[in-house]
């Protein structure tokens, strides 16, 4: 038995040792040794390559805006390890998490003397989830996010009310496949027989795929651009505006979201959608006001996030192809007539060269850096895949965060742009927060 937290959190982080192990086998045994408290949730279901996060955010808060008790699983964590289990937006206590260490750490060692192997640290932590929300603290409703995939994630054992899939991207191509329809296999695995699915898929050939597994499930579909629709979208200065419009229920207009960027107005889309559904099929007290109050309070962490106003510093965790093209956009979009300065590094196990290609498109000078992490890419290496006539390379961020502060103070015509890998932007954001007092 663990006595404190830290050794608890230690535990869990040591299991990162067994790496990634796509199946489902090792969590329904600990499932069925924890009595299936899986069955006893009424879940929603969050996958897709970008938007997931954002996405339950969104329906969170609609939820919470409606008086529901809601629980949330979600990865990685930005500011603190426990966020990733949280009840109404506040993450478990430290207390809370020992607890759970506890009741697990058993069923993991006898796991691990079986044929099946130990749980990796992602699959501990879904089970404390699904622990915690049946049978430590009951919610009305918990929201799912993904880890990887769908198919053979360990959040895939669950019985959603629904599912959503927010987007397809050529991202983790080593496990889930280097094509839309491979992806697109892996994602629609979260599709169940008869239930309801909601997506903001747009590839052609990743939609095709999504269709075919919900008509052989019997799955209602509900396609953004089809069984629902956003009109008439306008970007705010601290956000955007758009009308809603679907086959379930009549227009809803003038939604305002805080959350910058044009792929959030889909996010957004898909959670009003969702809480249609719910709405409709599962009896939710869910009225416009309430949608709308939780759409705008809607915050979530390192997604194009204005920290600070003067001087312009965001954050942003582009840290695949889509995100990158995302950030471009909406940089080009609502900083045009400012140098834009960025500090970027990412895992070395994404697809780089394409990625940093569309930041020296929009980048007046881009740093290049690194961070502690096991997969994370070298400054020099990055650098070198540049074409940028006006890039750095800086080993140390705090050294380099530093200069591009320093040399912002004296160009208050120019913004700061820091993005990449999640893990790096939850080491830089306190510091940085810090360094702005």
């Amino acid at each position: 038995m663990f006595q404190t937290y830290d050794e608890a959190l230690t535990w869990i982080h040591a299991r990162l040792r067994l790496g990634i192990k796509p199946g489902l086998k090792r969590m329904e045994w600990m499932m069925e040794r924890l009595d299936h408290p899986e069955r006893n949730i009424k879940a929603i279901h969050i996958g897709g390559t970008n938007g997931k996060g954002s996405t339950l955010t969104f329906l969170r808060c609609i939820l919470e805006e409606a008086g529901y008790y809601v629980g949330s699983f979600t990865s990685p964590y930005f500011e603190q390890f426990n966020e990733r289990i949280s009840v109404n937006g506040k993450p478990i206590s430290d207390e809370e998490m020992l607890q759970l260490a506890n009741a697990i750490k058993p069923l993991a060692e006898e796991l691990e003397s079986t044929d099946l192997g130990g749980p990796t640290e992602f699959e501990v932590i879904t089970a404390m989830a699904l622990y915690y929300f049946s049978k430590v603290n009951p919610v009305d409703v918990a929201l799912f996010e993904v880890g990887l995939g769908g198919r053979f994630d360990s959040t895939n054992v669950i019985h959603p009310l629904l599912s959503i899939i927010t987007s397809i991207g050529l991202d983790h191509t080593n496990i889930l496949g280097d094509t839309y329809e491979q992806i697109a296999t892996e994602k629609a695995g979260i599709i169940k027989n008869g239930t309801s699915i909601v997506t903001a898929v747009k590839q052609p050939e990743a939609i095709r795929v999504i269709e075919t597994k919900a008509k052989a499930a019997k799955a209602p579909l509900y396609q953004l651009g089809k069984e629902f629709n956003i009109s008439q979208p306008e970007t705010l200065p601290n956000g955007a505006q758009f009308n809603f419009s679907s086959a379930l229920y009549r227009d809803l207009n003038n939604f305002k979201i805080s959350m910058l960027g044009q792929h959030q107005l889909d996010n957004a889309a898909l959670a009003v959608m969702a809480s249609q559904i719910l709405s409709q099929l599962y009896a939710f007290l869910i009225d416009e006001n309430q949608i709308g109050a939780g759409l705008e309070r809607a915050y979530w962490p390192g997604r194009f996030e204005l920290i600070s106003d003067e001087p312009t510093i965001i954050i942003d965790g582009a840290h695949n192809q889509e995100g990158i093209d995302a950030l471009a956009s909406e940089l080009t979009k609502r900083y045009h007539a400012k140098k834009i300065n960025i500090l970027f590094t990412a895992l070395a196990d994404k697809k780089l060269d394409n990625m940093i290609a569309k930041l020296d498109e929009v980048a007046d000078s881009i740093t290049f850096t690194q961070f502690d992490y096991p997969r994370a890419s070298k400054a020099e290496d990055l650098a070198a895949l540049s074409t940028s006539a006006n890039k750095h390379t800086e080993p140390d961020w705090r050294a380099g965060l530093e200069r591009l502060l320093n040399e912002q103070s004296e160009n208050p015509d120019s913004i700061l742009v820091i993005t990449g890998s999640l893990y790096f932007l939850s080491e830089v954001k306190p510091v940085l927060l810090q360094l702005l007092k």
